[in-house]
């Protein structure tokens, strides 16, 4: 996809605003804290009507939302959400990094850890260090970060969803292709996974990430036909951990992680339930 620069001014949650605003008026010259979600601390000087950071102003923001991250758009602060068929929005968590939200539906786990740091215990079961890492849907970037911050030879990631996709351009924590850290590592395709992994060579990757919306939304990539095409481009010997969530099977009445696993099998995986999904290895 052609290179969309990341946003670098500065992100709002409504307690940083309500905190540069108590600072000003206890009188206080600077604040000290975070505009990009924790990623940093920085310092931001105090005026009566606007603040300065990286050499920039900018007024103070009033009425924010809770749960709602806003970015400057060059006139105000405008929240991190679009809505073109869905309402797509980036959500604050106590942890800094983001998780992201579709129709209101939480798409990322973020009540009892990062989602970064959940991230990073899947990815840690394919063990991406020196490997070639297919990413099914990319979504906020997470798995691949993890996979670059694990020493990956290469990660080729999709994403169906342009809304997201620019998502990524404001969230501080989602990888970009062209930064220095990647290395040229991260592929980032705007594609369904599903009709592009036909396209793709025999024995192609060494190991599978797999992290679909809801089976209710998606349910093709859970299907029997997809699996085999995942086996297809996946070496012997590769792993593959395969996102399902653990739905409720006495409201939905289905067992998707068992189904999950069983069609793998199928598939020509050994596979076994972990973590909030299924992890296989391609026989």
């Amino acid at each position: 996809m052609p290179a969309v620069p990341h946003y670098s001014g500065p992100l709002l949650t409504q307690s940083q605003a309500e905190a540069l605003q108590a600072a000003r008026d206890a009188g206080a010259a600077v604040w000290n804290g975070s505009l990009d979600l924790d990623r940093s601390q920085g310092e931001a000087q105090l005026d009566a009507d606007a603040w300065r950071w990286n050499g920039k102003r900018y007024p103070y923001a009033f009425r924010l939302k809770e749960r709602t991250i806003y970015y400057w758009d060059g006139d105000a602060f405008a929240p991190v959400s679009r809505f073109s068929n869905s309402l797509i929005k980036l959500v604050p968590t106590r942890w800094g990094v983001p998780t992201f939200e579709i129709d209101g539906i939480k798409m990322l786990p973020s009540e009892n850890d990062s989602p970064l740091a959940d991230a990073r215990r899947k990815v840690a079961l394919v063990e991406p260090r020196g490997k070639r890492v297919l990413d099914t849907c990319g979504g906020l970037g997470y798995f691949a970060a993890c996979c670059l911050e694990a020493g990956v030879a290469a990660i080729d990631s999709f994403e169906k969803n342009a809304d997201v996709l620019w998502l990524r351009t404001l969230n501080p924590w989602s990888p970009d292709p062209d930064a220095p850290a990647a290395g040229g590592r991260l592929q980032l395709t705007h594609a369904d996974v599903l009709p592009a992994i036909a396209q793709r060579a025999d024995a192609s990757a060494d190991a599978v990430l797999h992290d679909p919306p809801r089976f209710g939304i998606a349910g093709e990539l859970y299907s029997q036909a997809f699996y085999e095409q995942l086996a297809r481009v996946l070496r012997r010997g590769g792993r593959l951990f395969h996102y399902t969530g653990s739905p409720n099977r006495l409201t939905s009445g289905r067992d998707v992680p068992r189904e999950v696993e069983k069609r793998l099998q199928k598939a020509g995986f050994k596979a076994e339930l972990a973590l909030d999904g299924v992890f296989a290895v391609r026989r």
